[in-house]
């Protein structure tokens, strides 16, 4: 049986041809990936075809209330789908402390940059157990969404998960 072996990492060099390649390559991947989110390319074909896939907030909450319900601090993460609304990755943009969370549009749309997907959905938990929307939530949410509509991901929703209930924006009109 044959394993196949990873790809020696790219590292930066003393040598300066060997740097200007690197730098080279590093703009062309970079290139690369904003074509395949613009022109919604699967960069990813192996990605399983079994993974949840987001119909509607209820799909999210499902996915991870029980866990986010319960944490101590505030904590933002971010749903990466692809063009068929499946989730292909989950990232944690933030972990704050009782009471907020301090978020950059920059965090939260590089993982879907890396990954090259169209769609993201935004997720926080209150551990006050209140899910309803902060002014600084509703505003980070209309800020992302306008960022997402530059870089042509999609914001499908952002969901604020309380102790025993849930609240989409999306849902609410609140962007």
């Amino acid at each position: 049986m044959t394993t196949a072996s990873q790809p020696p990492a790219i590292t930066s060099t003393d040598d300066p041809e060997r740097q200007a390649l690197l730098d080279a390559l590093r703009q062309n991947l970079h290139v690369l990936g904003e074509l395949a989110i613009r022109y919604e390319v699967e960069t990813r074909p192996e990605r399983s075809q079994d993974m949840p896939i987001i119909y509607r907030p209820e799909s999210v909450v499902d996915l991870l209330s029980d866990e986010m319900s319960q944490l101590a601090q505030e904590q933002v993460r971010v749903l990466l789908l692809d063009r068929k609304n499946r989730v292909v990755g989950q990232r944690t943009i933030y972990q704050g402390n009782g009471y907020t969370a301090l978020v950059r549009p920059a965090e939260v749309f590089r993982p879907a940059v890396i990954e090259a997907v169209p769609h993201i959905v935004l997720v926080h938990n209150h551990p006050s157990g209140d899910p309803e929307p902060s002014r600084d939530d509703i505003k980070l949410t209309k800020d992302l969404d306008e960022v997402g509509k530059l870089l042509g991901i999609e914001l499908l929703d952002h969901v604020v998960i309380g102790a025993d209930d849930w609240v989409s924006l999306k849902t609410e009109g609140l962007f």
